[in-house]
């Protein structure tokens, strides 16, 4: 599944490779406490929403394997982590062998735009694109080529109605340089819903900014609960969006 289509890669992945050549991983997946809370929070609320045990999942996007690997714990019957970044899929396969989740997750190169040859070669219940859709150089398209696919689809993606996510894409080095941007919740679904899918759940969650300082971190976790709860609030003051639709 390798692509040499420029169109449909982005110069963020050679950002992203770079990445992992220099640390061993993301910056979002290293030990930084924000980041620790931030993705604690996401991934609670992934599986919340849908129940994995026994399924077998597409994670497209799956970058260094950090986040594909916790699925393992959830009883899934089997995982498939598809990136377009190479030296990510190598560190992710190092990663699903440390730990010894190999049997059970797989890594590939791969292009979200070019599925059609693994969901023919494969059988997938659900496709998980956790934080992909921002870095792509035509999210609607991404998710429009999904229409054929008879499963379920959960996205991730920081939430467009945040001011604070608003100001980092436009002053933070980091999200310049990884091309970051923002959707609201209400594009998300118009999308879903072109490629033909029903809307089974969505909300917004965590208040945690990935890069923020450990004393910020520790006082936004404390309101985070209280944040999410308040309608008006959480619409604005939630850093991502999570989304569930189904056939």
């Amino acid at each position: 599944m390798n692509s040499s289509n420029d169109v449909n890669v982005k110069s963020n992945v050679k950002q992203f490779d770079t990445d992992v050549s220099e640390t061993g991983s993301y910056a979002y997946t290293a030990d930084r406490l924000s980041s620790q809370f931030a993705n604690a929070r996401i991934s609670k609320a992934i599986a919340d929403i849908y129940p994995f045990k026994g399924k077998r999942v597409l994670d497209v996007g799956c970058g260094d394997g950090a986040y594909t690997v916790e699925f393992a714990a959830l009883g899934v019957a089997s995982i498939h982590g598809v990136d377009p970044a190479g030296v990510a899929i190598e560190a992710a396969n190092a990663r699903a062998k440390r730990q010894g989740v190999q049997d059970i997750v797989q890594f590939s190169t791969g292009n979200v735009y070019e599925l059609d040859p693994l969901l023919s070669e494969k059988t997938f219940d659900i496709i998980v694109l956790r934080g992909v859709l921002h870095h792509l150089p035509d999210p609607a398209r991404a998710v429009s080529n999904l229409e054929n696919f008879p499963g379920a689809v959960l996205i991730l993606e920081p939430n467009g109605l945040n001011p604070v996510v608003k100001v980092l894409e436009k002053v933070s080095r980091y999200h310049i340089e990884h091309e970051e941007r923002s959707f609201t919740p209400g594009t998300l679904r118009k999308w879903c819903k072109n490629a033909g899918f029903k809307i089974s759940a969505c909300r917004v969650i965590n208040i945690v900014p990935f890069f923020c300082p450990d004393w910020m971190a520790r006082t936004l976790r404390v309101f985070e609960p209280i944040v999410e709860k308040i309608p008006g609030l959480r619409a604005i003051g939630c850093g991502q969006t999570i989304l569930l639709a189904k056939r």
